[in-house]
């Protein structure tokens, strides 16, 4: 790997971290009731979403939908198999419960993403069904087609999942 090669990884992992940061600032301070700073939030975690996907293609990472979706079930896999169990144990160890349980809920989900890509690689050349996804904002639980009435990771209501068209 190059140093500019590098550079880039290190930089699309800043200015994604820097995305979901912000977006989560923003629905603070839409919660503590500055609607201006939610929306300078969501701009700025916006600009971080182009850089990223600016080095992420300046890497050329991004490649045809077949060969991203098996890059996608391998990374999958490897979280849910090595890096969450790992993870897991050491959080536990630790005694820090709310890191336990952040990475038992992604742990969990990780597997049914693999799963999902799974299934779209084998329909891809199959039917150009089209359905939504739905997201559970709790844990990430994520299903096709119709939100289950309690999610089977966290146990939040289906009605609080949100619709992925």
């Amino acid at each position: 790997m190059t140093k500019t090669e590098g550079f880039l990884k290190e930089a699309f992992a800043g200015e994604s971290q820097a995305n979901r940061m912000y977006t989560a600032f923003a629905a603070q301070a839409e919660k503590d009731g500055f609607p201006q700073a939610a929306r300078l939030f969501r701009a700025a975690a916006e600009a971080e979403a182009v850089h990223a996907a600016n080095h992420l293609r300046a890497l050329k990472a991004v490649k045809a939908t077949k060969e991203n979706l098996r890059e996608s079930i391998a990374g999958e896999k490897h979280e849910f198999k090595e890096m969450y169990p790992e993870m897991i144990a050491a959080a536990k160890a630790e005694g820090a419960k709310d890191a336990e349980r952040s990475f038992n809920f992604a742990n969990a989900v990780e597997e049914y993403h693999a799963k999902l890509y799974h299934e779209m690689m084998e329909s891809l050349e199959a039917g150009k069904e089209a359905f939504p996804y739905f997201v559970c904002p709790i844990c990430g639980m994520t299903v096709a087609k119709a939100a289950p009435e309690k999610c089977p990771v966290c146990g939040a209501k289906g009605s609080m999942f949100r619709k992925i068209e």
